[in-house]
């Protein structure tokens, strides 16, 4: 997965978790695209501390979806529904809509 889908997946699940002033410049980081240099401006942080932030939130999240695999269970649920979409086969319906039930 490229980096920065993987980050906004992530924090799409888990960004909640982590502090207000974590989300404010990782958001800005990731999904606003801003550099550590205009980051460390606007927060007042050097440079190095917003890199180690972003590194930190990056571990952060890595380390809920270690545990708790939301994002696994959504892709693979995700697939599922994929084939059931293109299946005909009602048995197979079933049978996938059974291993989703499963899942949840």
């Amino acid at each position: 997965m490229e980096k920065i889908v993987e980050q906004g997946i992530l924090y799409d699940f888990y960004g909640e978790l982590l502090t207000e002033h974590q989300r404010q410049i990782y958001e800005d980081a990731v999904f606003n695209d801003m550099s550590l240099s205009e980051l460390a401006g606007d927060y007042g942080i050097s440079r190095q501390g917003i890199h180690d932030l972003i590194k930190r939130c990056d571990k952060t999240l890595l380390s809920y979806e270690s545990k708790l695999h939301l994002v696994e269970r959504f892709e693979k649920i995700k697939e599922k529904i994929r084939q059931i979409n293109e299946t005909e086969d009602m048995e197979q319906v079933r049978k996938l809509s059974a291993e989703i039930l499963e899942e949840l």
